[in-house]
């Protein structure tokens, strides 16, 4: 198990961008940055023993910060927050006082607003090798940024094991109440061409689907997947049945017991024998198959188009904030937040 860091010289916000290495015994390689703490590199041996790197982004950092690329801006392997996905209207209440946020995303607001925690310098604050490989981020979020109320203190770890699985392990606490919805956003490809994910094997378990409005906001309501193209509970090609113009762009409610570490999906490309386990103690997994993805020259010079890539983002109801009946997203000074997902590669047959 090993842990590198690498020093880039380049200063954004006056902070030095650092790429951290974590490795394992099986040639496991996973590469973040400090900025963001995006997941640049994963590097796995498929079952032909060659090294496959399985998640979308850039050959070098500076790529992330072009206007071209953020004219539109797809999140690439970063975290999000304050708050994951939509908040209709920008707008949500606490304490009686309503705060207004940035519509970024026609009238709502998107991943925390327009500047989210996916566009910040974080600080590594540990690193570790033992007992497994793992570093540490930490970012103060203060009062009034992006108009949410109350300083806001995240700490973010990774921990690759010698199981091929990374663990993300959340920790959050506020001086005021606020709200919180964490997760991150990595578009993963198993194809060992790198082919569309249309025929990569995709199970979610999940009997309920949340309803969305037509600029994908939750209202909620929730919806039986039995019986519709939403249903993966047993297991099929991504692109069986789908709505081929859209694809996927919607959050499953897990079949499972509030803020227990459980399966939450299970995705598989035959060419490459990869699979990916995500487990997780969220609630929710968003299951994005990058309709709206346009990146241009990523890793190796290859732009990324609609399909390119999958997301299973783990969160709590998105647009909780608004909706009673959902599970509180509201943090308070005398909580912790805290959760846990985790990426595991396996290879089959």
């Amino acid at each position: 198990m090993k842990v590198k860091q690498i020093n880039t010289g380049i200063i954004v916000d006056k902070k030095e961008i650092i790429e951290v290495e974590l490795s394992n015994e099986k040639g496991t390689r996973v590469n973040i940055f400090n900025y963001g703490t995006i997941i640049n590199k994963f590097i796995v041996k498929n079952a032909k023993g060659d090294d496959q790197d399985i998640v979308l982004g850039f050959d070098t950092f500076e790529q992330y910060l072009s206007e071209d690329y953020l004219a539109k801006y797809p999140y690439l392997g970063a975290i999000i927050g304050r708050y994951a996905n939509r908040i209709k209207d920008g707008k949500f209440e606490v304490d009686s006082y309503e705060y207004q946020l940035e519509k970024n995303n026609g009238d709502d607001c998107l991943h925390g607003g327009k500047v989210g925690f996916d566009r910040k310098v974080w600080d590594v604050i540990e690193v570790s090798e033992q007992p497994n490989a793992s570093v540490t981020f930490q970012y103060f979020s203060f009062d009034g940024e992006e108009n949410f109320p109350g300083d806001l203190v995240i700490q973010l770890k990774f921990e690759l094991t010698n199981n091929n699985e990374l663990i993300l392990t959340y920790h959050a606490d506020t001086d005021e109440a606020t709200p919180v919805n964490l997760t991150h956003h990595s578009y993963f490809n198993l194809s060992a061409n790198g082919e569309k994910i249309n025929n990569h094997h995709h199970q979610m378990f999940a009997t309920n689907y949340l309803e969305q409005d037509a600029n994908s906001v939750v209202t909620g309501k929730l919806l039986p997947v039995e019986g519709t193209h939403h249903d993966f509970r047993t297991g099929k090609n991504i692109s069986e049945g789908w709505n081929e113009e859209l694809g996927y762009d919607q959050s499953y409610v897990l079949d499972k017991n509030y803020g227990d570490l459980t399966l939450a999906s299970k995705t598989k490309a035959k060419d490459s024998g990869l699979s990916l386990l995500v487990y997780s103690t969220e609630p929710v997994a968003h299951f994005y198959t990058a309709k709206y993805l346009a990146v241009k020259n990523g890793k190796a010079g290859k732009d990324y188009e609609e399909f390119d890539g999958f997301c299973v983002e783990t969160q709590h109801h998105p647009n909780a904030i608004n909706i009673p009946h959902f599970p509180n997203t509201v943090l308070q000074p005398d909580e912790n937040y805290s959760q846990t997902t985790i990426y595991k590669i396996t290879l089959e047959n």
